[in-house]
C-alpha cells in the first residue's frame, strides 16, 4: 500500500543518450509503476536486467523510492549505491547501469527531498537515508557479497555509511568524493568556510575507523572535485586499498571504464576474504 502523497505524484520521461545503442533512451519513470525504457522508434529497449520501483519507510516516517535492478545472470553480489548531489535516481541511472549489464544486482535510492522521496533535504538526513538504506536492503535483498558504491556527495556519505555498517559489507568504492565538507567549502572560500561550516559527518574521519577493503577513483579531468580530494581519501584509508587514476568527466568511470572498475571491484571482494579469514 503506497502512501497518498506517493501516488498524486506527476510521472515523469527522461531523455539519455546510450552509446551502447547509439540512439537517445527514453525512460518513463512513473511513482508507482517499473520504469519502461524506449528507443527513439519508441521501441522498447531489450537489456538483460530488470528494475523494480518501490519504497520503504524510514526512520523519519517518511517514504523513501528505491530502485532495485538485477541482471538476468546474477553473479551473487549487489551494489549499494549513492548518488550524487544532482538530480534523482533517473537521471542517475546511466551511470549505475554499466554495472547490471556486468551482473551485479544494483539498489539505489533518492535521499529525503529528492526524486519521489519525501523529507526535507538535510545533511543529517542524508546520513540516515544512508542508513536506512542498507538496512532496508539487507533485510530484503538476496545476495552473496555487498559492495557499497558512492559517487560525489553519496562518495563523501559511503565512507560513513561503510564504517557504520562495515560487519555488513564486504568493501567499498568511492568515486569523485570531497575529504570533508571543510575541504569543498575551502575551495571556494578558503578561511571563513573551515570555521563556519559544520562538519556532520566527515568522509576522512570515517575512513580511518574503516577496516574493509576500499577502492577510490577519481579523474584527473574533476572539474567539479578537485583530483586532491581523492588522494586526500586514499592516504588516510586503512589496508587494503586500491586508487585508481582515471580520466573523464566528474564521476563518469562506469561510462567509461566499467570493465577496469568492475575487476577491481572482484579484487576487492577477494582482499575482503582473505582479510576476513
Amino acid at each position: 500500500m503506497f502512501l497518498d502523497p506517493i501516488v498524486t505524484l506527476k510521472a515523469e520521461t527522461y531523455k539519455v543518450y546510450s552509446p551502447i545503442f547509439n540512439d537517445t533512451v527514453s525512460l518513463a519513470f512513473h511513482p508507482i509503476n517499473d520504469p519502461v525504457l524506449t528507443l527513439s522508434n519508441d521501441k522498447i529497449m531489450e537489456s538483460n536486467y530488470s528494475i523494480n520501483n518501490s519504497y520503504f519507510i524510514n526512520s523519519s516516517g517518511d517514504s523513501t523510492n528505491y530502485w532495485l535492478i538485477t541482471p538476468d545472470r546474477y553473479n551473487g553480489t549487489t551494489i549499494y549505491f549513492l548518488h550524487g548531489n544532482k538530480g534523482n535516481i533517473p537521471l542517475n541511472f546511466p551511470l549505475a547501469e554499466p554495472f547490471a549489464k556486468k551482473g551485479y544486482q544494483v539498489f539505489m535510492l533518492d535521499y529525503s527531498g529528492f526524486g519521489y522521496s519525501n523529507g526535507k533535504l538535510k545533511r543529517k538526513n542524508v546520513l540516515s537515508d544512508g542508513n536506512d538504506g542498507i538496512n532496508h536492503l539487507i533485510k530484503t535483498v538476496s545476495y552473496d557479497k555487498l559492495i557499497v558504491y558512492g559517487q560525489s556527495l553519496g562518495g563523501h556519505l559511503s565512507c560513513a555509511v561503510a564504517q557504520m555498517n562495515q560487519d555488513k559489507i564486504d568493501g567499498l568504492v568511492i568515486e569523485g568524493a570531497f575529504s570533508s565538507h571543510k575541504d569543498i567549502a575551502a575551495e571556494t572560500v578558503p578561511v571563513l568556510s573551515r570555521i563556519v561550516v559544520r562538519e556532520m559527518y566527515s568522509g576522512e574521519k570515517n575512513l580511518t575507523k574503516l577496516n574493509k577493503p576500499v577502492l577510490v577513483i577519481h579523474s584527473t579531468e574533476d572539474a567539479r572535485i578537485p583530483f586532491d580530494h581523492g588522494q586526500k581519501l586514499f592516504s588516510i584509508a586503512n589496508e587494503p586499498k586500491m586508487f585508481y587514476q582515471i580520466e573523464k568527466r566528474h564521476i563518469f568511470g562506469p561510462l567509461y571504464y566499467i570493465d577496469s572498475i568492475t575487476e577491481k571491484i572482484e579484487t576487492l571482494l577477494t582482499l575482503s576474504t582473505q582479510t576476513n579469514h
